[in-house]
């Protein structure tokens, strides 16, 4: 019997808008990145909740630990807990660099 294996495969990203942003001069650090991509959101989809976000700079990612369990996964964890949770928008600073994933929030 010959056994298949699925390979990884890239997010899905049905119904999440995509937003780059390559700021210039290069931003300093997470905090000036948040506070770019806060005001996008607020801009974009109005009021909104993070859920998930990424700091290439630090490798540090929210909800910590969330790639854990995604150590051979093409999915990093942050990626599948904001696409598993809802997320409409993210938002990619500096290819990579910094990474924010928004839902938003109808009253």
């Amino acid at each position: 019997m010959e056994s298949k294996c699925n390979l990884p495969q890239a997010p899905d990203y049905t119904g999440v808008t995509l937003v780059e942003l390559s700021p210039e001069p290069a931003l300093d650090d997470y905090l000036q990145a948040m506070t770019l991509a806060n005001g996008q959101a607020e801009k974009l989809i109005g009021e909104h909740m993070l859920l998930a976000w990424y700091d290439r700079d630090r490798d540090f990612e929210s909800p910590q630990h969330a790639s854990e369990c995604h150590v051979n996964s093409a999915v990093p964890g942050y990626i599948d807990y904001a696409l598993y949770h809802g997320a409409t928008l993210k938002i990619d600073i500096e290819q990579g660099r910094f990474i924010f994933f928004y839902l938003a929030i109808d009253f």
